[in-house]
């Protein structure tokens, strides 16, 4: 197996393990207020995610920033609640799009969130690099799986949520309730789960 094909699995494992399910929340959250026929909408913000995440994933593997790792654990969680939030405010797709064509704010977000998490991935990408002497192809690498596993994870809730809409005739409005609800009581005991505030 090529080094490149090595951290493309690794990205893609990672974003898709259980036990990060944080990162997993997050792309869920970003995508509660969709359905599947809005997948390229959905794709500009996780794509918009995707590189605040890398700026920040490849200037902290190569120590170029320093951080402290109990904050970005307590913030990671507080994107998540925000997110969600916004989602419970959001009565009307069209409306939340508007917002988004004037000053492409949910872009803005998605980015600057993405800068966060970028963070909280750092420090599993320089355990696995150890002594490596080239990381950029392996950054890289790690990256595009990274964007390839939350494609995954989109395309699957995005799937959930028509058929919960458009064939179990669900309410929208009601479905994007007990989704963000869902996420912002396990982000919130997540953020109260951290040594940071207390």
């Amino acid at each position: 197996m090529s080094e490149f094909r090595l951290y493309l699995d690794l990205g893609i494992f990672h974003i898709l393990d259980f036990s990060g399910y944080d990162h997993m929340l997050f792309v869920v959250a970003i995508s509660a207020i969709y359905l599947l026929n809005d997948w390229r909408k959905v794709l500009i913000l996780i794509t918009a995610f995707t590189i605040g995440h890398s700026i920040t994933l490849a200037l902290a593997t190569m120590e170029l920033i320093k951080y402290d790792v109990e904050l970005i654990e307590f913030l990671i969680p507080l994107t998540i609640f925000i997110t969600a939030l916004v989602n419970l405010f959001t009565r009307d797709r069209r409306r939340f799009e508007a917002i988004q064509r004037k000053g492409y704010i949910n872009y803005l977000f998605a980015g600057s969130f993405g800068t966060i998490h970028g963070l909280g991935f750092s420090s599993y990408l320089k355990v696995l690099l150890g002594a490596e002497q080239n990381i950029i192809k392996p950054l890289f690498a790690f990256n595009i799986g990274l964007e390839i596993g939350q494609m995954a994870i989109m395309i699957a809730f995005l799937t959930l949520s028509t058929v919960f809409v458009n064939f179990l005739r669900v309410d929208y409005r009601d479905w994007k309730m007990i989704i963000s609800s869902i996420i912002l009581g396990i982000s919130a005991t997540l953020i109260l789960g951290t040594n940071y505030l207390f």
